[in-house]
């Protein structure tokens, strides 16, 4: 009996110090980024219950995703951890992170929290069964706090699709009035003369009508938050419930996500604090504006500290509010690697006021091959007024390869139209970020850095995050110098580059090798004969860039076959890496017979599938209207 009352009298006393915690309600968006959304300035957006979170809470301005596609977002957000110390930047890639890294929501059970989640995952980790078994009580479509115990605090998570980028524009117009414009009411739509045009895109009818699929799926989403909160009040939990509204990324359209510049990085991000939790926030509360920079390796930290919980030692973010609140930091590092079929690195630099980002594969655009983005009609109209020459040359940059750097004022330029690098008045903060992000970079030993086919072959004994603090495998700083020049030309740096194709590290070679593919014909020209010699290098990603710079600047026929066998080589990391190559060459036509075989093998990724899709699709084979 004794042992009885003790234990009710523990019990009582855990659940009456759990009810003075907060419930915490996550409502987790698509693919928009602030620019579409009323609160934050936009008079053609219609986001009343979005717009209400933010004159009743506080609206940040300089929140960022920590990617700028899903999954790799997906998995700081759950984990706390950069994906590019994780090995978690390219999108649904699934290699294993340590087993002590675990979804936050663990440690939150610890502490009496209800954790449920409703229902989107996408973590972009191995086991990815277990590792979500191991987060939440509850993850699924019926997933919410309505399971929880009387009295228990939860921790509730719903993601609305609605802006997802198939909606604003991947999925044919047939679907969107489906699945979108038939679900609002006539009242209650956006026309498509009824907003501006970002100026990066043609204002055309055809594309007004592409890009009113933006707003309406935003207005849908809007519509759906406001059945939530409408429950959540009904249920009586509004009261001791804070309310963190957010994006996962970037706009879903040409230009925003999967891209590595504000639009693809910076986030709507708001949080609403009743009453009774208001002495938690550090900026007040009730139509407060903040310009604090958050990402969202801040988050995981910031919900253990409200549930009393201690911090693992491997999460690096801030606690953003509470009694152990951090202080704001100055600049934030942001990234941005392989999206869908589209390769790619970048990493970038933010201030809140100007945005640095350095393309260290900077021979492809900024609208780069990405089968999702391919088969959408806005992006054919795109390429379709551009060959026309109906683009103006700000428009048509978009389908020129990148600099190697872009600074942007992302406070006077909400479009990033004008490049600042070559601007005499902004030297002085160019050089200053470029030193921050290298500092960043070098205490990081990002471990992106390493081609994707490596990336594949160490997961197989170990993890990337602990791969990248081995100095003797992995020395970091002599990689990151010969990747620091790619995207550079003039002769200086292409004598520096031969010379680390020859360096006994096959990771500087790999970089050494993509600096080339931006080096200029008449430069290279010289160095022909000994280039040749480098495709009798060992290591395959090294053999597929310089067989690249061969074919496409001296139609080499060594090079064009060595291409075509990687074309078939079994690996789909070599293959995707070949095919995205070749779609940046000029003369396709050889290979046209290899890309159909290999899009018919079934043991290659869907990736590599889509790379082949897009090859076929530009070289007339394949017609994504059909």
């Amino acid at each position: 009996m004794k042992h009885i009352l003790l234990l009710a009298f523990v019990t009582c006393f855990y659940w009456a110090n759990a009810q003075d915690k907060p419930n915490i309600l996550w409502v987790t968006i698509e693919d928009t980024s602030p620019q579409f959304i009323g609160a934050y300035g936009n008079e053609n957006a219609s986001t009343p219950v979005i717009d209400k979170l933010a004159e009743e809470g506080v609206r940040f301005t300089n929140a960022f995703s920590t990617g700028t596609v899903c999954s790799p977002s997906r998995s700081t957000i759950i984990t706390g951890v950069r994906t590019y110390e994780m090995g978690t930047g390219h999108h649904r890639s699934s290699f294993p992170i340590p087993d002590n890294i675990r979804g936050f929501p663990y440690y939150l059970k610890e502490h009496g929290y209800y954790v449920a989640n409703n229902s989107k995952t996408d973590y972009n980790v191995a086991n990815v069964q277990e590792f979500t078994k191991n987060t939440w009580h509850e993850s699924s479509t019926t997933a919410g706090w309505w399971n929880k115990k009387d009295g228990q605090p939860f921790f509730s998570v719903f993601n609305f699709p609605e802006s997802h980028q198939s909606r604003t524009m991947s999925m044919p117009y047939e679907w969107y009035l489906k699945n979108v414009l038939d679900h609002l009411p006539e009242e209650e739509r956006i026309g498509e003369n009824a907003f501006e045009m970002p100026p990066f895109y043609r204002d055309s009818p055809q594309m007004r009508k592409q890009f009113a699929r933006v707003y309406n799926s935003i207005k849908l989403t809007d519509v759906r938050i406001g059945n939530l909160l409408e429950k959540l009040e009904k249920d009586n939990l509004r009261d001791d419930t804070i309310i963190i509204f957010y994006a996962d990324h970037g706009e879903g359209i040409p230009r925003g996500k999967t891209n590595g510049i504000n639009l693809g990085y910076r986030v709507p991000f708001i949080i609403w604090f009743p009453d009774k939790f208001k002495h938690l926030s550090p900026w007040g509360a009730g139509g407060v504006v903040s310009d604090e920079l958050i990402t969202f390796e801040d988050l995981a930290p910031t919900m253990i500290s409200i549930a009393g919980g201690k911090l693992p030692d491997y999460l690096n973010g801030r606690i953003l509010m509470g009694n152990d609140r951090d202080d704001p930091e100055d600049y934030v590092m942001l990234s941005s690697d392989r999206a869908d079929n589209g390769p790619d690195l970048v990493r970038s630099v933010t201030d809140g006021t100007y945005i640095y980002s350095r393309n260290f594969m900077s021979f492809m655009p900024e609208i780069r091959y990405l089968n999702y983005v391919e088969i959408a009609e806005i992006t054919q109209q795109m390429r379709g007024d551009l060959k026309k020459g109906l683009l103006n040359p700000m428009q048509e940059k978009l389908f020129a390869p990148r600099p190697a750097e872009f600074l942007f004022n992302i406070e006077k330029d909400i479009w990033e139209t004008n490049n600042l690098v070559l601007s005499e008045d902004h030297q002085l903060i160019l050089q200053k970020l470029r030193n921050k992000l290298e500092d960043k970079l070098l205490q990081a030993r990002d471990i992106h850095f390493l081609p994707e086919y490596e990336l594949e072959i160490l997961s197989r004994v170990g993890t990337p995050y602990d791969y990248r603090l081995d100095s003797v495998n992995y020395p970091f700083r002599e990689i990151y110098e010969a990747a620091a020049l790619s995207g550079r030309k003039g002769e200086s740096i292409l004598a520096n580059q031969l010379l680390l194709l020859k360096s006994e590290n096959k990771f500087v070679r790999y970089w050494a090798s993509t600096g080339l593919l931006v080096q200029e014909k008449n430069s290279l020209k010289k160095y022909t004969a000994q280039l040749h010699g480098f495709l009798e290098d060992d290591y395959d990603p090294v053999v597929i860039n310089i067989a690249t710079i061969l074919y496409q600047n001296y139609n080499s026929k060594t090079a064009k076959d060595k291409l075509i066998t990687y074309c078939n080589r079994a690996n789909s990391h070599l293959a995707l890496m070949t095919i995205n190559n070749l779609l940046y060459v000029d003369d396709k036509e050889p290979f046209i017979d290899a890309v159909q075989k290999v899009a018919e093998l079934s043991h290659h990724t869907q990736f590599v599938k889509d790379a082949c899709k897009d090859f076929l699709h530009v070289t007339g084979i394949l017609d994504y209207q059909k």
